[in-house]
Order: C-alpha cells, then sequence, then structure tokens
C-alpha cells in the first residue's frame, strides 16, 4: 500500500480544481517550503518536493486523469517514479521557477545575469492652462547611469579573471540533507569572474551619477495624481540587463477661474437683481476665447447654463467636457435714496409688506 499523501490534499485544492487553482496552490506551497527560504528544515524540503510532485501530475491532463481512476499505482504504471531530489525539481520545473522565483533550471537568478534598473520618480508642478490645452516640458535630473569608461564592466581593461570559486560556472553546488542545491557563487556573485583592477572613475561600481535632460510631452487633459511612464530613463541596470523608467508625477495648479468636477469645469459668474429679474447677456471667458451667453429672465440664484463641450478634453478618447456657468445674484450692501424709493415703490406694487418708508425691508438690508 502506498504511503504517499493524496496529491490534492498536498496542494489543498478539490477533487474539481481548474488548472488555474491547481497552479496558484501549488506557488504558496512552493514559495512556504522552499529550501533557501528553510535552510537545514528537511521537513521543509519533503514537503517542497512532494508538492513539486503533486503539481508535476495535476498540471498534466493526462496524467491526472490516470491519477484520479487509478491513483499512485497507475502512475507507477506510466513510469513515474516522483522527483529524487531537489535538482530533479528544478530541472523540470525550469520555466514555472523562472516565474516564481526568478530560477532558472540550473539555479538561482543571479547567476551571470544583471539586474534591471531602479525606477525614478520625477514631481512635475504644471499650470491648470497647461494641463487641459497639453504642453511640452523639459525635465532635468540626476540619475545612475552606465560607465562611460568600463561600460559597466567595473573593471579595467584585463581587470578580470576567471573566478577560482566556481571555476568560471558562476554557481556553486551545496548539499542540504539528501538534496543538493547550485546557487550563486558567493564570491564572484554569479558572474565567473572576479575583479582583479577595478575602474578608476567609477570606483568599480559600473556606473556613475549624471546629470540628464529630458523632453516630455504632457497631452491636454490631464490632472493631478497622474503618472506618465517614460520607458528606459530611469537608472542603468548591471550586467546587460535594461534600464528603469522614469515616472513623471503631475501636480496641477488650481484655476482663478474655474473649478475642476473630473472634465468639466464651473464658473461661478456674479449678477445684479435687475440683471436676474430682466434677463442680460453676459460675456463669458472659455478656454477657446470669450463667449456670450444669454441669461433668461426671472432665473434664480444658484441657476447653472451649460456651455457644451467648452470643458477639459478627455483624456482617453475624443470630445471635451462641459462649461458650467453657474449664476450668482449679487445683492448690493448699499444703495443711493433713488434706488432705496424705487425699490420700495416696486415692494408696493408687488404687494410686499416693508413696513414703510425707510423703516422696512429694504431699510433693514441697505440702511440709510
Amino acid at each position: 500500500m502506498s504511503t504517499k499523501r493524496d496529491y490534492y490534499e498536498v496542494l489543498s485544492v478539490e477533487r474539481t480544481a481548474t488548472e488555474v487553482e491547481i497552479k496558484a496552490a501549488y506557488r504558496k506551497s512552493a514559495l512556504k517550503y522552499h529550501p533557501d527560504r528553510n535552510p537545514g528544515d528537511q521537513e521543509a524540503e519533503i514537503r517542497f518536493k512532494e508538492a513539486s510532485e503533486a503539481y508535476e501530475v495535476l498540471s498534466d491532463g493526462q496524467k491526472r486523469a490516470t491519477y484520479d481512476r487509478f491513483g499512485h499505482a497507475g502512475l507507477s504504471g506510466q513510469g513515474f517514479q516522483g522527483f529524487q531530489d531537489v535538482g530533479d525539481v528544478f530541472s523540470s520545473f525550469g520555466s514555472i521557477f523562472e516565474e516564481f522565483f526568478g530560477f532558472s533550471g540550473g539555479g538561482r537568478a543571479g547567476g551571470g545575469r544583471g539586474r534591471r534598473g531602479a525606477d525614478l520618480r520625477y514631481d512635475l508642478a504644471i499650470e491648470f492652462e497647461d494641463a487641459v490645452r497639453g504642453i511640452e516640458k523639459e525635465l532635468e535630473f540626476e540619475r545612475a547611469n552606465e560607465c562611460g569608461t568600463c561600460q559597466g564592466s567595473r573593471a579595467e581593461p584585463g581587470g578580470k579573471q576567471t573566478c577560482r570559486t566556481c571555476g568560471g560556472i558562476g554557481q556553486v553546488r551545496r548539499n542540504q540533507g539528501f538534496f543538493a542545491i547550485q546557487t550563486a557563487c558567493p564570491s564572484c556573485r554569479g558572474e565567473g569572474e572576479t575583479i582583479t583592477k577595478p575602474c578608476k572613475p567609477c570606483g568599480g561600481r559600473g556606473i556613475q551619477m549624471e546629470k540628464k535632460k529630458l523632453s516630455v510631452k504632457i497631452p491636454a487633459g490631464v490632472d493631478t495624481g497622474l503618472r506618465l511612464r517614460v520607458g528606459g530613463e530611469g537608472e542603468a541596470g548591471s550586467g546587460g540587463a535594461p534600464s528603469g523608467d522614469l515616472y513623471v508625477v503631475l501636480h496641477v495648479k488650481e484655476s482663478s477661474l474655474y473649478e475642476r468636477d473630473e472634465d468639466d469645469l464651473v464658473l461661478r459668474r456674479g449678477i445684479g437683481m435687475a440683471q436676474a429679474a430682466l434677463g442680460s447677456k453676459l460675456i463669458i471667458p472659455t478656454l477657446d476665447g470669450d463667449k456670450t451667453i444669454d441669461v433668461p429672465s426671472g432665473v434664480q440664484h444658484g441657476h447653472r447654463i451649460t456651455i457644451p463641450g467648452a470643458g477639459v478634453p478627455h483624456l482617453k478618447g475624443i470630445g471635451r467636457g462641459d462649461l458650467h456657468v453657474q449664476l450668482e445674484v449679487v445683492v448690493p450692501r448699499k444703495l443711493s435714496k433713488e434706488q432705496k424709493d424705487l425699490l420700495e415703490r416696486f415692494a408696493q406694487i408687488s404687494g410686499e409688506d416693508t413696513g414703510g418708508n425707510g423703516s422696512g425691508f429694504f431699510h433693514k438690508i441697505f440702511g440709510d
């Protein structure tokens, strides 16, 4: 009778689990029990090998069907014996270990591989008008770049020799119990060579700080918080790896005229009582120049008149938002005697009680 645990139990999935669910379960288990995360822990090594064996079967449609029907015995009839050591696991799962951990089939990533350069952030303040219309800005910043003398090799010409620890392979083999694992060589860090004469201009680092000027196009319709990605303009990578990216984070200044609501604009405009009552024409400043609008008679405080398509351009897609003109009826704080008399007369005709001759409603509001 087999002493092996059920493969579905090993990965903690149902027998009806999909391929995606099985892969996710294996990734979780492999990350938890990987030997490099549990040095010297034989139980973790066993669990790691066990999970890998379960995944090798359940991720293969034919093997899974055989296992579901006949169990472990059915697989042994197909010549499947599981994994004898971690090296077997790595050789069988080169691509998936590359995806999960950055491992290749023979060991750790880093074995002769470079490291991608760091990303950079640049905070850019722009005017409101530039944000809604679009503009091109020149940026100036400092970044780490590949040394121009050694071209990133970190050594003078002829200043490297084959690593004596790994013999130029870039990896060393170490044993953990009955497992054998290949890791990046600690002497050369996986490069296979050691430096005997460091490059003087960069001090053997392979990089130098440089000032960079870069022109960036900012599209119309951007707003505060938007990040623009400029590929390859971050810090230089090492060992031939690509550079990082530059992220330009925008900070849009407030407008003295408009309030922004996504792609719509709101313009508050004061009008007099007579204009509100009788109606009038107003000249409104828009992003495209002045525009005349009609104010209907009897308009109330807070009424909005919309000018379609006069707002901010849509950042994704065509068209623009709208401009909403919000009318605010302004009551004068002081009136001349003639103005007060006329308003009192208007109140009498309208049937409004003013309290009579200077002591009523309008007198209380406007004073003498």
